[in-house]
């Protein structure tokens, strides 16, 4: 399990490569909660989400050996992208694996960061399983999109500077695909002050993780959500393992209400977010009633959505029992 001390070790590692994200407030989001809501845009980062602060940290570590084998992972384009970029910093090869119908967005990204793309099946663990085929028979060196303690430190970055801006945060609400982020912000803000509270939010179409969580052993699950960084079938050992012994809360949303909330932050904030940066205000609004009066972070983990995706939640008309 990292730790606070590998936190500050990655923050050191990646600040010549990243500026850190602003912590914003918007008086139409405390109005709809009932809280003072700060926003903490990891959609500001260089490739729209937050794990390419991961991405640096960890192949910033990698020995020269590595470097010429060059990287190979699995994701629907968030964690791609954030490793694509990093091997263009550091000048080395990287093959990404992707699912068949993959964000158009995110792949012409990771095509434009100069990575070679793999297409396979239907969905991350398909590409995933695929990936890890190749890695064992080409000789890459397979960089897991969940269990890498490197990964974890480098994206539990963002919790120190939300904690620095605002000290007086009470609770932080994580969206969850693989529990990366989840688990960085655990560590941070269990090893600052163990009061504040860490809630994870996942989609009801695929609960693998929350289910996994509650039953504190790993569980396969059915995908079915429209959010692809949300969108596992598995639960990964490492962030679970982290989250089993510090995440105080985990709430399932459905994609409805992920939709409506991706359109009000997109309404109130005036910013570009992806369906899974804006499930932590879908679980805020469940949570209403115990978040009133509350100083709470949500994570806007990245905005890499299609032009069809938006076009598609905004046009929907607003549903109040959900918003």
């Amino acid at each position: 399990m990292p730790t606070l001390a590998d936190v500050h070790e990655a923050r050191r590692r990646i600040a010549p490569h990243l500026r850190e994200t602003p912590l914003f407030r918007y008086a139409g989001l405390d109005d709809v909660l009932g809280a003072e809501v700060h926003v903490k845009h990891e959609n500001h980062q260089p490739v729209g989400a937050f794990k390419v602060r991961g991405g640096v940290n960890l192949v910033s570590r990698l020995s020269g050996e590595e470097r010429e084998r060059g990287v190979i992972t699995a994701s629907t384009g968030n964690h791609g992208q954030s490793i694509a970029f990093a091997a263009r910093l550091f000048d080395m090869p990287a093959t990404i694996c992707v699912p068949e119908a993959a964000n158009p967005v995110k792949v012409a990204s990771m095509r434009g960061l100069g990575a070679r793309l793999v297409f396979h099946g239907r969905d991350f663990d398909d590409a995933r399983e695929h990936c890890e085929a190749l890695a064992e028979t080409e000789g890459y060196r397979y960089i897991h999109s969940g269990n890498e303690p490197l990964l974890i430190a480098g994206v539990a970055t963002y919790t120190v500077e939300i904690l620095e801006q605002e000290p007086e945060i009470e609770a932080i609400i994580v969206p969850i695909g693989g529990g990366s982020a989840a688990a960085g912000a655990c560590i941070v803000a269990k090893a600052v002050d163990p009061a504040i509270r860490v809630i994870g939010v996942q989609s009801e179409a695929a609960p693998a993780a929350h289910r996994s969580w509650r039953l504190r052993e790993l569980v396969e699950d059915r995908m079915e959500t429209f959010a692809e960084g949300l969108a596992t079938r598995t639960a990964f050992e490492l962030p679970q393992r982290i989250l089993w012994e510090l995440l105080d809360d985990f709430v399932l949303v459905s994609d409805d209400q992920i939709r409506a909330a991706q359109a009000r932050m997109i309404e109130i904030t005036g910013n570009l977010v992806e369906a899974a940066g804006a499930a932590p205000l879908a679980a805020a609004l469940q949570l209403r009633a115990q978040l009133a009066g509350k100083r709470v972070a949500v994570i806007v983990s990245g905005g890499n959505a299609s032009l069809e995706q938006l076009l598609e939640v905004l046009a929907r008309p607003w549903q109040p029992n959900i918003v």
